[in-house]
């Protein structure tokens, strides 16, 4: 797969059919499209190619909202990676960007700049300006222009269709196999581990307070989760326990990250993780007494070991 930064020197010269969206999180929905493109590039005897973005389009157009990302552009790449799609082009969208009518980017970026000859839409994709134009209005636009446009059908799982929306609402309920069954792969944070109060070192449970390397990803819904870990410059992948919350139990009105690895007892401040979700366990709550809290660690750290000796057996 080739990534190629686009600017205003940009002009491809081979026949691409390619589709186009933020492709938040490549999911299972992205992949399906994906393969549709790759299929019939193959079948006309062109490129394939995927049409995204650096910047969600909604930090230039609305300012006061702007979703929680599943993925930033470094795992974005990483993902589509493991499509078969041959090219990735990057845009950076900005105000002029913003500013196009459909028409005008369909034939001044599309045709002109990157050669599309067959652009492939999602079902519920629009772009252009102010996104004021309908699937009817880019068939048209593509007729007059030069580029052969169709829609692609939604990928269905269990009677829902999938989406970024999607997947981001079963991350904030705690529904982490859902998540990744619409992903296709488990939800995942990259962070720093930096110095917290020591309290988890304090009853028995030592834990790496993780701060995101980009505020932008969305944090899954409060609570215990059972985690694999991965260390920086490591590819093995440890079973451990998360929580997500403020520590009601000591006061603590500050929304923290925290991973107690099992087994595991080395120094890892200053170190980058990366997080994978598997299961929820159970909702943040307060406890009466810290004994009471160490007592439900216990049992916590049980119920993980038990959930990766079945994930285990499963493999099996």
């Amino acid at each position: 797969m080739k990534t190629i930064d686009f600017d205003q020197e940009t002009c491809l010269t081979r026949p691409l059919v390619a589709t186009i969206g933020f492709f938040d999180g490549v999911h299972k929905g992205h992949q399906y499209l994906i393969n549709h493109v790759v299929q019939q590039a193959d079948e006309l005897g062109c490129e394939s190619a995927v049409i995204t973005f650096r910047q969600h389009p909604r930090q230039v157009l609305d300012a006061d909202y702007c979703p929680k990302e599943l993925s930033d552009f470094d795992e974005k790449q990483l993902l589509l990676s493991k499509t078969r799609v041959e090219n990735v082009i990057a845009l950076d969208f900005d105000e002029s960007l913003a500013a196009m009518t459909a028409r005008e980017f369909m034939e001044k970026i599309l045709y002109q700049k990157l050669c599309v000859r067959r652009l492939l839409i999602g079902y519920d994709n629009r772009f252009g300006k102010d996104r004021a134009e309908t699937f009817e209005d880019y068939v048209r636009h593509g007729r007059e222009i030069g580029i052969e446009v169709l829609q692609s059908q939604p990928f269905v799982l269990n009677g829902e269709r999938v989406s970024s929306s999607l997947v981001r609402r079963y991350l904030e309920a705690g529904e982490m196999e859902l998540a990744a069954f619409c992903l296709g792969y488990p939800y995942t944070l990259r962070g720093k581990v930096v110095h917290g109060v020591k309290k988890g070192r304090e009853i028995g449970f030592p834990t790496a307070n993780l701060v995101l390397e980009d505020q932008r990803k969305l944090i899954p819904d409060n609570g215990v989760y059972a985690v694999k870990v991965r260390l920086e410059n490591s590819l093995e992948m440890k079973h451990a326990m998360m929580n997500i919350g403020t520590r009601p139990t000591f006061g603590d009105n500050r929304r923290t990250m925290e991973v107690h690895i099992l087994n595991f007892s080395d120094d890892l401040y200053g170190q980058r993780l990366s997080v994978s979700f598997i299961h929820r366990l159970r909702e943040e709550k307060a406890f009466e007494t810290e004994s009471l809290l160490i007592e439900q660690l216990h049992e916590d750290k049980r119920l993980v070991t038990e959930q990766f000796i079945k994930e285990q057996e499963n493999d099996e």
